[in-house]
């Protein structure tokens, strides 16, 4: 079954903040510090999202998924290479890709995954999916740590990573990005898609080429 989300949809300010408790160092010192007094509000306009294609395709699809969510994980590595090479790389499709957010462990994802920028984010994202089973397990701490090697494994600096980790700001603009996104396009599922505006749930590959080709 997929996941449900039902993470960030009853996510107040308050209980923002009790992710990340004070006695916790898992998103560096300033993190750990941050509360409703040295945080900004929200600033979903901030976030960029990350796409891949060429800007004039004749299809746009919108990707939603979560980095812990096992069925994002079989996506990416199957229909979505596929997908790549024959639509996205050819200049058929603009892809974009929005993460959601089911627990604190997905949002730190998000945080290494877009440490690097554009640049980097989406090799970053093929090695969340592909070691997905490995850097989420493991005590928060321990996956903290898991992700800071991924994302040095990736090329970032060990003081690249740990600014990403200490962005409070970020990481708040990151949550109500997500609830934004997601109450826009009615999504209530990951892996979800919106294929030139329409809908879809996860699928074949080949249903995939079916709706793409009729575009």
């Amino acid at each position: 079954m997929q996941k449900r989300l039902n993470f960030v949809a009853a996510l107040g300010l308050g209980a923002y903040f009790a992710m990340f408790p004070k006695s916790s160092n898992l998103m560096g010192p300033s993190f750990g510090a941050a509360n409703a007094t040295t945080l900004g509000e929200a600033d979903p306009s901030l976030v960029v999202d990350m796409v891949m294609g060429e800007e004039d395709a004749q299809i746009t699809m919108i990707e939603y998924a979560s980095y812990t969510c096992p069925h994002c994980r079989s996506f990416h590595q199957g229909a979505f290479q596929n997908l790549k090479a024959d639509y996205i790389d050819t200049g058929k499709i603009r892809f974009t890709y929005r993460e959601i957010y089911f627990d604190r462990f997905g949002l730190w994802g998000s945080i290494i995954a877009r440490c690097g920028g554009q640049d980097k984010f989406f090799a970053i994202s093929d090695l969340l999916f592909t070691k997905q089973s490995e850097w989420t397990k493991g005590s928060p701490a321990e996956i903290a740590g898991n992700l800071r090697r991924i994302g040095i494994a990736a090329g970032l600096s060990q003081d690249a990573v740990q600014a990403c980790f200490s962005d409070g700001q970020k990481a708040k603009n990151l949550v109500a990005w997500d609830k934004e996104n997601r109450n826009a396009d009615g999504i209530t599922s990951t892996p979800s898609f919106l294929i030139n505006g329409t809908k879809y749930s996860n699928m074949s590959y080949a249903e995939f080429q079916k709706i793409l080709d009729a575009q």
